[in-house]
């Protein structure tokens, strides 16, 4: 039987996370969007939160038991303040989880210290590329042997943080599947090609690389020579996803029955009107029906089933409910909400990039 209350340390973790959303990101969100970039201090302060430590096992220096239902009930609280500053503070996420879940034990134990540390390590993964029908399964970036080494060719856009980051995770094909290959930053070939201007998270520093014959050792393939399950890795990337879609959609469901509550016309608060209360209703169905898919899916992931159909069919209904709880978020508003003073605007910028976010976090 299904029971998805929270333990007492899921509880503590989601109040911690809420309170640092509520005092943290919620109050510099806005600013952050204008300006086009995320203050440190916010993102070292969700780091040094400790949810990914605790995810790692304690004999690579981390603190817990790897939980994908504790992951998305954490994500989803970081979500409700802010979208970009979660995928920057889950960034390190999408190399740390697929090495947990893939990595040789040489891999394992090269990798996973990086990411038990108070700093935040300077690494992030290449998985979307900017072209038409593009399938995470099939992808155009290549990886062929040749003498002991790979040798990557191919582009890729959304990178977070790549600016910085001192490794990349890479995924290319390798006769026809997905894998993925470590590339130290400055390895010949590999270029940042400029900061990207998106339309929603626009303060998350997203890039684009160019991977021009860029060879790496043999052992830089993640998983060694029997390589990942791109699957599991993709499960894991779209219950975090998931996670983040429902906190912000809460968000913006909360600020809109928040407003027609307060909003008076005609004498009485715009709620008491049925086109406004059903929407508000609508909106919180569709919230609490996707956190359910949310923590169905990561509580058999848990249990270590195949969640591929589960994950798949998830992402279908949050890409749109996201999107769709957005735009009546705005709608309540009226034309307030199409004024850039007010935040549902902004999450409807963000909401609208979800069906484009595979592997930008993992739990």
């Amino acid at each position: 039987m299904l029971d998805f209350t929270l333990d007492a340390e899921q509880q503590m973790l989601a109040d911690t996370i809420g309170r640092f959303s509520q005092e943290r990101m919620r109050k510099v969100f806005r600013d952050a969007d204008e300006a086009e970039e995320l203050p440190a201090d916010v993102v070292r302060e969700g780091w040094e939160i400790g949810l990914l430590p605790t995810s790692l096992p304690e004999k690579y220096g981390g603190f817990g038991e790897h939980s994908a239902v504790t992951g998305a009930v954490a994500v989803e609280e970081f979500a409700w303040g802010d979208l970009a500053g979660t995928l920057a503070i889950m960034a390190p996420s999408t190399v740390a989880i697929p090495v947990m879940l893939c990595g040789t034990e040489a891999q394992k134990e090269t990798y996973l210290p990086l990411f038990t540390d108070m700093e935040m390590p300077a690494v992030t993964a290449a998985l979307t590329e900017p072209r038409v029908q593009y399938d995470p399964r099939h992808l155009a970036t290549t990886a062929t042997r040749q003498n002991g080494h790979y040798v990557l060719e191919g582009t890729k856009t959304m990178v977070p943080l790549a600016g910085v980051s001192e490794t990349f995770l890479v995924y290319a094909a390798e006769d026809g599947n997905t894998q993925a290959f470590f590339v130290p930053a400055g390895t010949e070939g590999l270029q940042i090609t400029g900061r990207e201007k998106l339309m929603g998270v626009r303060a998350l520093p997203t890039f684009g690389l160019k991977l021009e014959k860029v060879t790496v050792p043999a052992e830089n393939k993640l998983g060694g020579e029997t390589g990942i399950n791109f699957d599991l890795i993709l499960n894991h990337s779209r219950v975090a996803l998931g996670a983040a879609a429902v906190g912000l959609a809460r968000a913006g469901f909360e600020y809109a029955r928040e407003y027609a509550k307060n909003r008076r016309q005609f004498g009485e608060p715009i709620a008491h009107r049925q086109s406004i209360a059903f929407m508000l209703a609508n909106m919180a169905i569709d919230v609490d029906a996707a956190r359910l898919m949310v923590w169905e899916t990561a509580w058999l992931m848990d249990k270590g089933q195949d969640v591929t159909r589960e994950a798949t069919v998830m992402k279908h209904f949050i890409d749109d409910m996201v999107l769709n709880v957005a735009d009546r978020a705005v709608q309540t508003l009226g034309g307030y909400g199409y004024i850039r003073e007010y935040p549902v605007e902004l999450w409807l910028r963000n909401a609208r990039g979800f069906a484009t976010f595979d592997g930008l976090a993992l739990v």
